[in-house]
């Protein structure tokens, strides 16, 4: 019965705290949080049914504030790049191999990489063993590769535990 009431617990709670972020903490403004964390998940669960669960929410916690963390940086080191003269730019394409075969991690993965700036996630291959990504700079691809491999996919294994 729980379950069917409210179908995804960490979304409500993150639904309400972002919405009391974004529109400021009062009593009003939580009570609505609230309404719309209930009222959200309930509607989506039947098309999100069915991907990978959260194993380790911390660990989500800890990965959304080290991508946030990224995107700064990357920003930083892009306004940097673009007001050097162009030939300090080396764009290029990575084709990165997937570990993770859960379709949800993966895009979460895509997505992360496309939220950085710098990087943009293109394609999967039509196997999905391969992520095509474009790079404004690309010095060293292997380098790259273990980066995100490191920083993004070994993170989101852990999350769902695939």
């Amino acid at each position: 019965m729980m379950r069917y009431l409210l179908p995804m617990p960490w979304h409500t709670v993150m639904l309400v705290m972002v919405w009391l972020l974004l529109n400021g903490a009062s009593w009003g403004q939580f009570v609505l949080g609230v309404i719309l964390g209930w009222v959200i998940p309930l509607l989506t669960y039947p098309y999100v049914r069915g991907h990978a669960p959260i194993r380790k929410p911390v660990a989500l916690f800890v990965y959304m504030f080290r991508l946030v963390y990224d995107i700064v940086v990357a920003n930083l080191d892009v306004a940097r790049r673009v007001l050097l003269p162009n030939r300090y730019l080396k764009p290029g394409w990575l084709a990165y191999p997937l570990r993770i075969q859960e379709p949800f991690p993966a895009a979460l993965l895509a997505s992360s990489i496309s939220l950085t700036p710098g990087t943009v996630s293109v394609e999967f291959s039509e196997d999905s063993q391969v992520l095509y990504v474009h790079v404004l700079h690309l010095d060293d691809e292997k380098a790259l590769i273990d980066f995100i491999a490191q920083r993004y996919e070994q993170p989101l294994k852990e999350i769902f535990g695939c």
